[in-house]
């Protein structure tokens, strides 16, 4: 049976017309070169190289042996180093920054799809800043940077939704939203106890300035938690409402441990990127982490 290993072999010598250049290339010794060169002439029944001075040069028969084998060898090398990458990419410990509110919903989706991943959690800014210094791999943030030094690609839209617990009878608030009754909405929401992830209550500022037109809500969170799955795992056991991105509630609701209050139309989406620095090493990787995202955001 021949081995693959005299061709690779052979094209090196034929290509390098030197056996030392071709052990360089190939990183094996001068004598193996030699040794698989005589095992291969043996194999074919031919004499392939004539020494030189300096080097050798290819017989009239190891001319045509390079012609019929070429094209093949350079697809099975080829077919080699995609895998070699591959395999790279899959075990290679890349760095992702995340908000630690969409940790769950997002960052949880590429543990299956790479082996060794470290995670840390910063606010969009801070992740831009590692992301541009190389301090990170990638990021994912929900802010578009204009910068020359890294690479941005929008992998979906996410969006500002309220939800509750399911023991809260929501009949009333869904007969006002129908209606358009805002007043009466707003009256409803206050009444209720509510949930935050931050003290500044950012995301509930948000939801009444586009939907109510106001800069501040009159609520104040009765339970501030700093993390907003956590925060739904809490209010699905409890009693409570809260205003969440849709992508961290969406399985939640499908399991039915939560309900969906209200997604108002006047609230908009907010576009997700994907960070990373210019790295041809990357693109492989970045290419994998933007499908993944974009199939969970889709």
């Amino acid at each position: 049976m021949v081995n693959l290993e005299w061709y690779r072999t052979f094209k090196s010598v034929y290509k390098n017309g030197n056996f030392s250049l071709a052990a360089k290339e190939l990183f094996i010794s001068q004598p193996a070169v030699s040794q698989q060169i005589s095992m291969l002439e043996a194999h074919v029944g031919y004499k392939l190289f004539n020494r030189k001075s300096k080097g050798v040069e290819p017989t009239e028969y190891a001319k045509l042996l390079n012609n019929l084998i070429i094209e093949a060898l350079d697809r099975l090398e080829n077919v080699e180093n995609g895998f070699r990458a591959k395999a790279f990419d899959a075990n290679r410990l890349i760095s992702i920054g995340i908000s630690k509110h969409l940790m769950h919903s997002l960052g949880s989706a590429l543990v299956s799809k790479f082996e060794f991943i470290d995670f840390s959690f910063h606010e969009n800014d801070t992740l831009f800043e590692l992301v541009d210094s190389k301090k990170l791999d990638f990021a994912v943030v929900t802010k578009k940077y204009d910068t020359f030094d890294t690479i941005q690609k929008k992998v979906g839209e996410i969006k500002q939704v309220i939800v509750g617990s399911n023991n809260i009878d929501a009949s009333e608030l869904k007969s006002n939203i129908k209606i358009k009754n805002f007043s009466a909405i707003e009256h409803w929401l206050n009444d209720q106890k509510w949930f935050s992830h931050n003290a500044q209550i950012p995301h509930i500022k948000l939801f009444w300035l586009h939907v109510f037109n106001k800069k501040r809500p009159s609520m104040i969170p009765n339970y501030i938690i700093p993390s907003e799955y956590e925060m739904l795992e809490i209010i699905s056991k409890n009693t409570g409402i809260a205003v969440v991105w849709d992508c961290n509630a969406k399985s939640l609701i499908a399991e039915n441990k939560i309900q969906l209050l209200w997604n108002s139309k006047q609230m908009p989406s907010t576009e997700v990127f994907l960070l990373s620095g210019k790295n041809d090493n990357l693109n492989t990787i970045f290419e994998n982490i933007e499908v993944e995202l974009k199939r969970v955001l889709g």
